[in-house]
């Protein structure tokens, strides 16, 4: 089964317990390896024009949350000797899921380093928090108001803060909750815009493509080099606004193709710099099959493919056009080919750790131990690429959200993960990284690298330069 076809065990009648749900395989696997150093969050921010009221707000939200009863649960009690873990299913929430922060300076930066550090607890319905975070409006523009009616008059936006245990769910998951809380609280459609489409695939691009030197399932691949880590533990993030790249039309490649190369040049490019000698990669892409609407099943929905990278395939220094044109065109008969796999969202592997024939707490330890023996066989990054945001995610007297970022836990042995969304024709880029890896100036050097690969991926004809080599 996959993570969303468990059947709750219903409790009927007056005085019966709470529903229940068996973990799924990648809750239960996450739920074996937490650590309280570097929490399993995914961050969502939303940023509004305007500011939503705070009564209108808690009850759309938790109306919103009533329509999508898998997301009311807590994790339930059970002796050590259970033989799996379990969702409690809940009618309402335990805890006051939406809070308003007092305005203040550094009231965005903290409210990230919140969502980065402070996973809310699975033992609460549910695993979730929404904090509303009021921007502070300028200097100038309080100074150069005619007096407290028009500088109050004038509101200076706001951001939604939507902080996820990803042990319970995930992004696109919460953020179907969340455009179900928008059509309440402003009336307004916020049904999904169709997917693109894809060009359709030629004959030679059926199968999957894979280098020649591409890192086998016993090869180790390429690390992100170390840069210069800070004394603390747990991740760091930086997040840009950029142009979604251009591509032609008619183009075999997606975005997504592009986000992919730039991902694997941007580190490659790094590694170098750092005396990393070159080796293959692998890049892990979270594949979504899940309908956008209402009917979204809610909880970790995405099953896990591995894009390789041979080590000469991203060796060379200046890239060309032409050369840039073939590695977006390998890697889109990849991607294209593990995007049609049937597998199970964490591999076979995962399917026989998690059968409920040893006691959970047992194979908590065997998991764990298997992790850590498994390390150096670890992906060399995630690319996660929400794509364009399918929802207007309109809060009506609020606005309608003009940025939204997302970010991915950043744990060793990977420790840098890339996360992309589309909205309002930009794209929103967010790099969350290990601190004990990477620090803020390696992440914008990064950042750097990201933005000058991406604007390769939109010179692909022979005529065409983007600034030379690097």
């Amino acid at each position: 089964m996959t993570a969303l076809e468990h059947p709750a065990r219903r409790a009927e009648g007056p005085g019966r317990p709470p529903a229940r749900v068996p973990f799924p395989v990648v809750d239960e696997v996450s739920r074996h390896c937490l650590q309280e150093e570097e929490p399993e969050t995914v961050h969502i921010e939303v940023h509004l024009p305007g500011t939503p009221d705070q009564a209108r707000l808690r009850a759309a939200f938790t109306e919103a949350l009533r329509r999508h009863p898998r997301i009311l649960m807590r994790e339930a009690r059970g002796p050590w000797y259970r033989r799996r873990y379990e969702w409690e299913l809940t009618p309402d929430p335990d805890v006051e899921v939406v809070t308003f922060p007092p305005p203040e300076p550094d009231a965005l930066k903290r409210a990230r380093e919140r969502a980065l550090a402070e996973a809310p607890p699975l033992t609460s319905s549910p695993p979730i928090r929404l904090e509303v975070v009021a921007q502070v409006p300028a200097a100038e523009d309080t100074a150069s108001g005619e007096g407290d009616e028009r500088s109050s008059a004038k509101d200076p936006g706001s951001v939604l803060f939507l902080t996820i245990n990803h042990t319970a769910l995930d992004g696109p998951a919460c953020l179907r909750v969340l455009a179900t809380a928008a059509e309440l609280y402003g009336g307004e459609d916020n049904s999904p815009a169709a997917p693109p489409t894809r060009a359709p695939a030629t004959p030679q691009a059926t199968a999957e493509q894979t280098p020649a030197d591409a890192p086998s399932g016993w090869a180790p691949p390429a690390r992100v080099a170390k840069g210069r880590p800070e004394p603390s533990p747990g991740n760091g993030m930086l997040v840009a606004e950029l142009p979604v790249p251009k591509r032609p039309k008619g183009s075999p490649f997606t975005v997504n193709d592009q986000l992919m190369v730039a991902t694997a040049l941007m580190i490659a490019h790094w590694n170098r710099e750092h005396g990393a000698r070159p080796r293959p990669f692998r890049i892990t892409m979270p594949v979504d099959d899940r309908p956008r609407d209402a009917t979204m099943p809610i909880g970790n929905g995405t099953r896990l493919v591995e894009v390789p990278f041979g080590a000469d395939e991203l060796a060379a220094r200046d890239w060309t056009p032409e050369a840039t044109r073939d590695l977006l065109r390998r890697t889109s008969e990849r991607t294209r080919a593990l995007k049609a796999l049937s597998r199970p969202q964490l591999g076979h592997g995962a399917t026989l750790l998690t059968a409920p024939v040893l006691p959970v707490t047992l194979r908590a330890a065997v998991t764990r131990g298997l992790r850590r023996a498994a390390a150096p066989w670890t992906s060399t990054t995630l690319l996660s690429n929400i794509g364009r945001v399918p929802y207007a995610l309109d809060f009506g007297d609020a606005g309608r959200a003009h940025a939204v970022w997302f970010s991915a836990p950043a744990r060793l042995p990977r420790g840098l993960t890339v996360t992309t969304a589309s909205t309002a024709g930009r794209l929103h880029l967010a790099l969350r990284w290990s601190k004990t890896l990477l620090s803020h100036g390696d992440g914008a050097h990064l950042r750097d690298l990201f933005e000058h690969y991406l604007h390769a991926t939109e010179h692909t004809e022979p005529h065409e330069t983007h600034g030379g080599s690097t």
